[in-house]
């Protein structure tokens, strides 16, 4: 049998401020899981995408991965979407059955619309069997519409006109006394004014039928199948009296016409609903302290119902579920991944200490120049082949991650993974790496020094400091000086708001690989770092081009000299 966890889908997704690999890796592997066991899984980032990497998946004919910017389990993410509920126009009988058919104890009231009206529990159904006040016309008083009464009996209209939905006030007369007995009280009820809101009950009496049809009582009803004469029915039609034939006997259908009431009579409506948004933590403290069973769950913009949740729903309630790409530490993954369900990890950055598991999972983690070299190795070592569009993100991942195989990071797997999706893909590597760096120079783009640094930045901890590293690739480093200082202001707003020792902007030149590094923070580790320094934040970095076999060591090395 599959289960609600079972159902739960896979999201492939890379590191905060995404890049191409982490991008197109994630869109490799949604699509390996899907064919392994996985038919859920799905690509997604949590962040905006570079121009680069856009270009290529329209060139791939792949639609952008969805943006998740938080995995913490809420009340939407882990509530129960199939709800069991009625509507406020139901009767007691329809919510009996509909609780006592699901074994529960609460339900919502909700309306065609998918409002909330309240919450009905087994408790409050009494309430509409049973008055609080138990007087005689309390008892035998019931506010129903006709057309509510005909559907809990079974009732068959013999007067032929359509039944009214208004609820009324009613009052339950049955008519098994003698009959002169019977008209006396009925002459008692006319008397008080009260005739018009009789519904009278009985077998095959004619006589008792026509003194209700005489008295002109709201309704008459014939029970055990009886048809009442042709003379009593068009008595009756002239009247205004309905008559309804029903096969239930007559105190089967005395205590049926009390099931027949609007629940809308009895909804509870002080009650307690949680936001979609709202944080698994939250939803514990204040379900703890509330002795409500059931809490609905709304829209966060429409307000309507999405779901429902109970306390035991926040025991060991479902997490997303998610594999990481290019990445292994919590401060570089999606908001919330500490909390959500880590299924498996595919990276080939140095090791952090960070990430923690309840279950075993698949680590791969490598020396290779891209993650997508590794997802494509997935696909090669099971004899298969990437859809041609797949094929083209992951030679996209490849390249821009190793700059054509010109990084030091680049290495054989590099090398024949890229040789062999470039087939699949039908693209000419020298070509296509061209266009794609020609795309969305960032430094010409006028695009600000936010997005400039933030467009590929990651944040390490190293030696007990934390260090934010950006890196954009660049055609040449034309229009560099123009936004430095703009830089340089942007640097050091990060650096302040997220309490760094450094933040750095590798600005790397593809064409003659060397790159210029800005560094703004610590000057004792500033004064450490071994490149050519040109200015106060400012270095040369000849032949440095990775971020992670070149410029992270350096940096943990000037870090390292201070600590010591």
């Amino acid at each position: 049998m599959i289960t609600r966890e079972d159902r739960r889908p896979i999201h492939v997704i890379g590191h905060r401020n995404p890049d191409t690999d982490a991008i197109c890796s994630a869109i490799g592997n949604a699509e390996f899981l899907r064919r392994h066991g996985e038919p859920d899984a799905v690509a997604a980032r949590c962040g905006d995408m570079p121009q680069r990497t856009s270009w290529v998946l329209e060139q791939a004919g792949i639609p952008a991965p969805i943006l998740i910017h938080d995995v913490t389990p809420t009340a939407g993410s882990i509530c129960r979407r199939e709800i069991i509920s009625v509507t406020p126009e139901d009767t007691f009988l329809t919510a009996y059955r509909c609780m006592t058919d699901n074994g529960v104890q609460t339900i919502p009231v909700i309306d065609q619309e998918g409002y909330l009206h309240g919450l009905l529990r087994y408790f409050d159904l009494l309430s509409l069997l049973m008055p609080v006040n138990m007087s005689e016309m309390n008892v035998r008083s019931v506010h129903a519409s006709l057309a509510n009464m005909a559907s809990t009996i079974d009732g068959r209209c013999m007067t032929g006109e359509d039944l009214s939905t208004e609820d009324k006030h009613n009052i339950l007369l049955v008519g098994a006394s003698s009959e002169p007995s019977v008209r006396s009280r009925l002459g008692n009820y006319e008397r008080k004014g009260l005739a018009k809101d009789l519904v009278v009950i009985c077998g095959d009496r004619p006589n008792v039928q026509l003194f209700a049809v005489d008295y002109k009582v709201r309704a008459l009803v014939i029970t055990s199948g009886a048809v009442p004469s042709n003379d009593i029915i068009e008595a009756a039609q002239a009247a205004g009296t309905c008559i309804l034939s029903t096969p239930w006997d007559t105190a089967s259908v005395g205590q049926l016409i009390r099931c027949s009431r609007r629940i809308s009579q009895e909804v509870h409506r002080d009650y307690t609903v949680f936001n979609e948004s709202t944080p698994l933590d939250v939803l514990r403290q204040e379900a703890v302290r509330l002795r409500q069973a059931l809490f609905p769950v709304v829209d966060t913009q429409s307000n309507k119902v999405l779901g429902v949740l109970s306390k035991t729903d926040l025991v060991d309630p479902p997490r997303m579920r998610i594999a990481l790409v290019d990445h292994n530490e919590f401060s570089q993954a999606v908001k919330g991944a500490e909390e959500a369900e880590i299924v498996e990890v595919m990276d080939h950055h140095r090791l952090g200490t960070q990430i923690s598991t309840r279950d075993p999972i698949r680590f791969l983690n490598e020396p290779v120049g891209s993650t997508s070299t590794l997802v494509a190795r997935r696909f090669y070592h099971r004899n298969e082949v990437p859809s041609k569009g797949v094929a083209i993100c992951l030679c996209a991942g490849i390249l821009s991650d190793t700059l054509n195989l010109t990084s030091p990071t680049a290495g054989r797997a590099d090398r024949e993974m890229l040789d062999w999706l470039s087939k699949i893909a039908e693209i000419d590597t020298k070509q296509f790496t061209e266009e794609f760096f020609a795309t969305g120079s960032l430094l010409r783009s006028k695009a600000g020094a936010a997005a400039i640094v933030q467009a590929d930045r990651k944040t390490f901890t190293e030696y007990g400091s934390s260090v934010s590293l950006s890196q954009i690739e660049e055609v040449g480093l034309f229009g560099f000086e123009k936004v430095k200082d703009e830089l340089v202001a942007e640097l050091e707003k990060i650096r302040a708001e997220e309490d760094l020792r450094l933040a750095c902007l590798l600005v790397t030149d593809i064409v003659s690989h060397d790159s210029i590094l800005l560094v703004v923070g610590d000057q004792a580790v500033i004064e450490h770092i071994e490149y050519q320094r040109l200015d106060e934040h400012t270095f040369s970095a000849k032949g440095v081009v990775s971020r992670k076999k070149q410029l992270f060591p350096a940096i943990s090395r000037a870090l390292k000299s201070i600590t010591q």
